[in-house]
Formats: structure tokens, C-alpha cells, sequence
């Protein structure tokens, strides 16, 4: 009796959860996945009427990778498919192919019921990747078939879409603008894809003035979204207006977002500022430096709000501030310029001296060489070789060689530099870039031409992939090197045949271009990219790596953790794991981070040449650039490897150009407070939850 009680109360125990199977142990959608793998287009084609809805959706986002404007006509009927999935799929892989042929079409699926928001949405981006300067107005006469609540969003990133191919004229202004107003939480994504096209809208300035000024100053100040305040920062910096200036002001000083506050300082104007002195004024906190010259009412407002800004605890928010200085000029049209100089110039070399972070301290060190009269220049000069030859961080030494850049009587320390054998290849190869910037300047002395073709010359014998690619890029430019011998292009291409392919793509890419102009010839050489035989995905090791896997990396300002998209892009997030297993990744540097944008490592050289021995294809999915998007970098599709990056904010320019294999789910701040020269300590697989 007790035996069949147990047993009756196991059988009415509830079933245990059963972890699905992942979806690539299905041999069907692993030949999906090789096909887009390997770029064939007629593999993937008969995928598209299989019974199964599965293998319709996912060989449409397959050919979203491929890319080939021959599945177009096999893409469209599946804009009518009974799945939302699939149609929503054939949207977006119509939009990848920007193929004109399919804006018809996609016109009318918009005016056909639609009952998928998102499939809405990915019908209307597409429409907007694919209009021509003579379609662009289906963008808004599309006629609905009723109330819609995809519509507006829809239409606001099928703007953006356009804008960003340079689609923009006066109607796209008024369009934007008047979903720029549309007020409500449900809203939100319409005002976020209408804020985003107005800071593309290149060539309408004068139009956002008359048009869009009255809509954008109320949105960054009352816009519950960041990343909707922080477009409209960056739209009212193209409107030279009163109202623009002062909105920018407010934005730089109060805006409890440090993105808005980045956006705002990039876009105050960089007119020439008139200065009458400069003197010191310490700041409340301990350390804190404010910038105080005297100008006119409206410079002097910029100056502070910059001034106040070099003193922001956040790396990216000071470096912004000093970037600013570096761009403002003092006024020259007046008598006494050199005196403003003069001031202007010491103004920012004491803000230099107590700057809170290196990189702000070597720009605004820049920005004082640059800005500087002829006699302050030793001085400065001396000071920046000091601390170069103080610091033991290497990318703040490239920092500093790029500071001497704007001092001519700087070229042969820099030559020095540039030829060093010895030490991190980041700082020659820095000297090297600083030595072509500095050959640009317009006080170079002609006199110095020898020696620096001599040195670019160095350069391509050195054989170093960075300094390769820097003397190639000078190579091809005429302005610094008007007389190129033969000697150089036989060295050119001796030294491009000395790289090794795949791992050295970048630099034979730089080489070849340069080859390519000094040739004239009438279109770009093809890239030799590697197929997917060099490196086919590893499906064995794909199927240990369960859907959800998260991953843990420990760097020097605090713990990140990133879910891995194994789904969207199975052969990039193997490469990442297989990597792992090795300790590939622990102990390197992040060796860029551009302010409110992105942080990017995973160069085992460490200055964003270095690779694997083997490259990735692009794997595009519907996945977007957020906050914390996870992306590999690449010098071109089908050329990815083991360098990634973190977005600090979304970032939909990269959408479907960059490949996407994880998301932050923890650890957004750590991302934030990443700087050049933090390393990665350890990167290792999290146990996945049973």
C-alpha cells in the first residue's frame, strides 16, 4: 500500500524541465548555416520553399549574410508567407542585398494588412535600404490598409535607413521632424529612429534650422530617452542658431546622462574664440581644474562648459572636453592674435597639468602645441618629450608622439622613434603615424622631404604590419609624397608579398590601394578574402555551446558578462570560445575606446593590427547594435578574426555591417569605464544552469 502511494505521488510530481535540443545539432539547418558559410546562393535557394517555416526563415536570414542580388526574386514571395518569422526574415535579407528591384514590392507588402509589428518594421527598414533618390518618397505615400502601430516606428528607421545613404533632402527633414513630436511611451521608438535620421542628414543644415530647431529643442531637454536627447545634441551642433547654442550649454552642464553630455560637447561649435587673458581658478574638488579665459559673452560660455567638462571623473567625458580644445582655435583676424595666442595656448597647457586622465592630459597637451606661438613651442615641446620618457604606458607614449605631431622642429625625435627596433610595436609605430601627420603641416619645411620619404621608405623594409599600412596610406597620398620613384612601388610590392593571408589582410589591403592610385588604375583591386575552406565552422564544438552561455571577463576596472548569440552566429562565437579554451584573450589590452561609442580589444599585438592566423565570414542576423552589443571588428566583410568591441550606446550604423555574436547582461558600467591600456585578465565559459 505505502509502495503504490509513493508511486502514485511520483507519477503526479510535475515533469521535469527538458532542455530543448540546440538547434544546430539539426543536420538541416548545419547545411543552411555552411552554405551562408561558404556564400552559395544556389545551396540556400531551395531552402526557401521548404515546407518547414524553421528552414524558410533561417535561409532568408542566411542570404541577409550572402548578399547576393540574384535571390531577390526568390526572396520576394516570402514578404506574403504565412509565418511572421519568415516574412520578417526576407524583409531583412531584401535590405541587406540594397537591391532597387525590391522597393515595388516592398511598397506593397506595406499597404497590405500586417498583423507582425516586427515583421512591419524589418518591411519598412528594407524599403529604406533599398529607395533611390527617385523612390525615396514611398518612404510616407505608402497608403495603409488602417490603424497601425508599427507604421511611425517603422517609418521613422526607414528615414534613418535612407539618410544614411545620403537619401536625405527638405521632405525627409519634415518627415523626421514631425515624429520627432509624436509625444507617449508607445512612441518612444518612432522618436528614437526620427532623432537618429536627423543627425544624418547631411547637406540640410539650413533646413533643420527652419524646419526642425523648434522640435529638437524641446526633445533634448524633455526626452525621457538618452539616446533620443543625445541625437538631438548632435543634430542642433549643424544649426548655427542662439537657441541651438544654448540648448547645447544646458545639455553639456545638466544633463544627468553622461552620453548626452559627450554628444553635447561634440557638437558646441569650434568657431575661432577671441581671447583677452587667461588666468587660474581651482575648482571645488580636490584636483580640479577649470580652464578661465576672458572672451566675449558667447566664447566665454563654450570655454567654461568645455573647462568645466576636462574635470568629469569619466575618461570619456574629460577626453571629449579636450578633444574640443584641440578643434577651437583662437581668433587670428585681429591685430593682437598672437597675443590671444599666446594666452589661449597657456590656458590650456595649465589645464594639462592637472588633468585626471592621461589621454586628456597628452590631447590637451596637443592642443596647446598646436594653438601655440612660435616661442611657447620649445617649452611645450620639452614637456611633452618629459613625460614621454617618464611614463611606462606605451599608448600613452603613442598618445604623447601624436601630441609632437604639431611641431615641425619635432621631426627628428619623432624619425628616432619611428625606426626603433626594440619595445612595444605600438610606439614606432605611432612615431610613424605622427611623422606623416606632421609632414602635413603647412609650416613643414620642404627641405625635410628627403628625410621623410627615407623614412617611409624604413618603414615598408621593416616589414611590421602597422608601419607597412601608415607608409602605404602616405605612399598614395600626393600632397605628402608628390614624386614617388619606381624603387617605391617595387618596394611596395615587395613588401606585400612578404605578408601572410589571411592573418596580414589589413596591411595588403592598405598596400594595395596605395598601389592601385599610384597605377591609376580604374577600379580597386578585389580583396583576397579567404573562403570558408581555410577555416570551416566548427560544428562539433558549436553543439557543446548551449543557447544562453554566458561568459565571464575579468578585466582591470571590473567584471563583464556576455551571453553569447551561438544561434546568430554559431561560426564567430565558436572562434571566440575556441580562442578562450587557449587563454588567447587573457592578459590582452583593449587598445581602443572612442567616447560614447565603442571599446575594442582582443589584439594580440595590441595596436589593432595584430590577428589569427585564420579569418571569419560576416554573419549577419536581425540581432542590432544596443547598449552592449558585442561585435567583431573587421577591415571589410568576410574579414573578421579575434579583435571584438563593446558598444557604450546604440549604435545602428553598424546594423547588418558588423557582426554580432554576444550581449553584455552584466557589468554596462565596467563597459563604460573601459580605457586604452585596461587589460583583460581572464575570459572564461560560465557552467550553464542545469
Amino acid at each position: 500500500m505505502l509502495k503504490s502511494l509513493a508511486l502514485l505521488a511520483f507519477l503526479s510530481l510535475p515533469a521535469l524541465a527538458v532542455p530543448p535540443a540546440h538547434p544546430y545539432a539539426d543536420a538541416v539547418r548545419r547545411r543552411i548555416a555552411t552554405a551562408q558559410d561558404a556564400r552559395q546562393t544556389a545551396t540556400l535557394l531551395p531552402f526557401l520553399q521548404d515546407k518547414n517555416p524553421a528552414y524558410r526563415a533561417a535561409a532568408a536570414e542566411a542570404l541577409a549574410s550572402v548578399q547576393d542580388k540574384k535571390a531577390v526574386p526568390a526572396l520576394l514571395p516570402l514578404l506574403h508567407d504565412a509565418r511572421p518569422a519568415v516574412r520578417r526574415a526576407a524583409a531583412y535579407a531584401l535590405g541587406q542585398t540594397g537591391d532597387s528591384l525590391a522597393v515595388p514590392a516592398l511598397a506593397q507588402r506595406l499597404a497590405q494588412p500586417e498583423a507582425s509589428a516586427l515583421a512591419r518594421r524589418a518591411t519598412y527598414e528594407a524599403l529604406g535600404r533599398c529607395v533611390t533618390k527617385r523612390s525615396v518618397s514611398q518612404l510616407w505615400e505608402v497608403k495603409l490598409p488602417g490603424p497601425d502601430s508599427a507604421a511611425a516606428p517603422g517609418q521613422a528607421w526607414a528615414l534613418y535607413r535612407a539618410s544614411l545613404r545620403g537619401l536625405a533632402m527638405p521632405e525627409v527633414v519634415r518627415r523626421a521632424t514631425l515624429l520627432l513630436g509624436q509625444p507617449g511611451a508607445r512612441l518612444a521608438p518612432a522618436r528614437a529612429g526620427a532623432s537618429a535620421a536627423l543627425t544624418r542628414m547631411r547637406g540640410q543644415d539650413s533646413t533643420l534650422a527652419r524646419v526642425a530647431l523648434p522640435a529638437l529643442l524641446q526633445a533634448v531637454g524633455t526626452d525621457p530617452s538618452y539616446f533620443v536627447r543625445e541625437n538631438c545634441a548632435s543634430a542642433l551642433g549643424r544649426v548655427a542658431r542662439p537657441a541651438a547654442l544654448a540648448a547645447l550649454l544646458k545639455a553639456v552642464g545638466k544633463d544627468p546622462d553622461h552620453r548626452v553630455r559627450i554628444a553635447a560637447l561634440r557638437a558646441l561649435p569650434t568657431n575661432p574664440i577671441k581671447v583677452v587673458s587667461a588666468t587660474r581658478r581651482p575648482g571645488k574638488a580636490a584636483n580640479q581644474v577649470i580652464l578661465q579665459v576672458k572672451t566675449s559673452d558667447t566664447d566665454s560660455l563654450r570655454v567654461r562648459a568645455a573647462g568645466r567638462a576636462l574635470s568629469a571623473p569619466l575618461p570619456q567625458e574629460s577626453l571629449t572636453a579636450a578633444e574640443w580644445f584641440l578643434k577651437t582655435a583662437h581668433d587670428t583676424t585681429t591685430a593682437d592674435n598672437e597675443v590671444d595666442r599666446v594666452r589661449y595656448a597657456a590656458g590650456i597647457a595649465f589645464s594639462a597639468q592637472n588633468a585626471p586622465h592621461w589621454r586628456t592630459r597628452a590631447t590637451l597637451l596637443q592642443a596647446a602645441l598646436r594653438h601655440a606661438a612660435a616661442e611657447q613651442r620649445p617649452a611645450l615641446a620639452d614637456t611633452i618629450r618629459q613625460r614621454y620618457q617618464k611614463t611606462p604606458n606605451q599608448y600613452e607614449k603613442a598618445a604623447l608622439l601624436t601630441a609632437l605631431s604639431e611641431d615641425p622642429a619635432q621631426f627628428d625625435f619623432l624619425a628616432q622613434e619611428a625606426a626603433l627596433t626594440t619595445g612595444p610595436t605600438i610606439v614606432p609605430g605611432a612615431a610613424l603615424a605622427a611623422l606623416v601627420s606632421l609632414r602635413g603641416n603647412k609650416n613643414f619645411s620642404a627641405a625635410r622631404q628627403a628625410a621623410f620619404t627615407a623614412a617611409l621608405r624604413r618603414a615598408l623594409a621593416s616589414a611590421d604590419v602597422a608601419q607597412l599600412a601608415t607608409a602605404a596610406e602616405a605612399f598614395g597620398n600626393a600632397a605628402l609624397v608628390p614624386a614617388p620613384q619606381p624603387e617605391d612601388l617595387a618596394a611596395l610590392r615587395q613588401a606585400q608579398g612578404k605578408l601572410t593571408l589571411p592573418r596580414e589582410i589589413e596591411a595588403w589591403l592598405g598596400l594595395q590601394q596605395a598601389l592601385d592610385k599610384l597605377e591609376k588604375k580604374p577600379t580597386p583591386t578585389p580583396a583576397p578574402v579567404g573562403p570558408a575552406s581555410q577555416h570551416p565552422i566548427d560544428w562539433a564544438l558549436v553543439q557543446t555551446i548551449p543557447v544562453g552561455q554566458r561568459v565571464q571577463m575579468t578585466t582591470t576596472k571590473g567584471v563583464i558578462v556576455l551571453e553569447l548569440k551561438v544561434v546568430e552566429a554559431p561560426g564567430s562565437v565558436a572562434s571566440f570560445v575556441s580562442l578562450l579554451k587557449q587563454h588567447f584573450y587573457d592578459g590582452l589590452y583593449f587598445h581602443r575606446v572612442v567616447p560614447d561609442f565603442v571599446a575594442q580589444g582582443g589584439d594580440p599585438r595590441g595596436d589593432g593590427s595584430g590577428s589569427t592566423p585564420y579569418n571569419l565570414r560576416s554573419e549577419f542576423s536581425q540581432l542590432t547594435y544596443g547598449a552592449g552589443a558585442v561585435g567583431l571588428a573587421s577591415a571589410g566583410k568576410d574579414t573578421e578574426s579575434c579583435q571584438f568591441f563593446f558598444t557604450h550606446q546604440p549604435t545602428p550604423h553598424l546594423d547588418g555591417r558588423y557582426t554580432i555574436f554576444a550581449q553584455v547582461v552584466q557589468g554596462m558600467s565596467v563597459v563604460q569605464q573601459l580605457e586604452i591600456g585596461d587589460k583583460m585578465l581572464r575570459v572564461e565559459l560560465l557552467k550553464t544552469p542545469r
